[in-house]
């Protein structure tokens, strides 16, 4: 009983600091928002949305150059799996353990052998995808300093855009390790090896967001010739509390038409469950690898 003691331990640490943290920021929003109703916050303050219609008619371009990594470790791969496919056992390890030896064997196929380089592809295109839309979202401007914040925006945008990218690039490499090992079941591949570059890339991806801040809120901008300091209009984002739901997480407006919003705290963006397609979205999301896998491993 007290080896199975030790072995749940692990898992149950993480789970009972994500629950204390959620129970503590649940007091936490609870307390504040009830000073807010009792003190009335928004009293006699004028709200409002904002919005800059250059960032339709004279968008940011969407950086697809960063993109060519994650496409090139792709080709690469699926060039490595052709040379070596006619020479693979009848049996290829598909599974690896702790230590990287191989404990789980499938009959080689297509299926099997490229599985790697179909979860690449798969991978890049979803980043891809979700890159662009989050690209092309609507920005949420602050309605104190419009100009400032759509100035913002644009870089925010395009920053997060490349760290995704790049993101695409680093998982793609660890796809290729777990490949290597698979093609190679004489060779131990270090699990090590597999999990830095996706570690690397969230890092890459983590240190980007915390030096832009949500909407590029950190970003030092040049003065531009000729510009002078933004005075504030007077006006304040809309209070919206009512459409954000489970600790302020989930955003449900069925009057937006927006597909995507930006997070109330964090830094990216989430989907308006209020929307169907954004419902749509998420469930496409969800589905797509869990119909996919068990057709490529069949």
């Amino acid at each position: 009983m007290s080896s199975v003691f030790r072995f749940d331990m692990p898992g149950v640490i993480p789970l009972l600091t994500v629950a204390a943290c959620l129970a503590a920021y649940s007091r936490a929003r609870v307390a504040v928002m009830a000073v807010k109703r009792r003190e009335d916050w928004y009293g006699g303050l004028r709200q409002g949305v904002v919005a800059d219609t250059a960032l339709h008619t004279d968008p940011e371009r969407f950086p697809w150059i960063w993109a060519v990594p994650a496409l090139l470790i792709c080709i690469g791969t699926t060039v490595l799996g052709v040379l070596r496919y006619p020479s693979l056992p009848d049996r290829i390890p598909v599974h690896f353990t702790g230590s990287g030896s191989a404990d789980r064997f499938a009959a080689r196929s297509i299926g099997t052998a490229f599985f790697p380089v179909f979860a690449q592809a798969a991978l890049t295109v979803l980043l891809l995808a979700l890159t662009w839309l989050s690209f092309r979202a609507r920005a949420d401007l602050d309605p104190a300093r419009p100009a400032d914040s759509a100035r913002r925006h644009r870089r925010f945008s395009v920053r997060t855009a490349i760290s995704l990218l790049l993101l695409a690039g680093f998982a793609n490499l660890s796809l290729l390790a777990g490949a290597w090992g698979m093609w190679h079941a004489d060779q131990r591949v270090s699990p090590a090896l597999i999990l830095l570059p996706i570690l690397a890339g969230l890092v890459v991806v983590i240190g980007i967001a915390v030096r832009t801040g949500q909407g590029g809120s950190r970003l030092r901008l040049p003065v531009q010739d000729g510009a002078v300091t933004e005075e504030s209009t007077g006006i304040v984002r809309r209070d919206d509390d009512q459409y954000w739901r489970l600790l302020g997480s989930v955003y449900v407006n069925r009057a937006d038409p927006a597909l995507l919003v930006q997070k109330r705290f964090g830094i990216g963006w989430t989907v308006n469950f209020g929307n169907p397609r954004g419902v749509v979205l998420l469930l496409g999301l969800i589905l797509t690898p869990v119909l996919i896998v068990p057709l490529l491993l069949h």
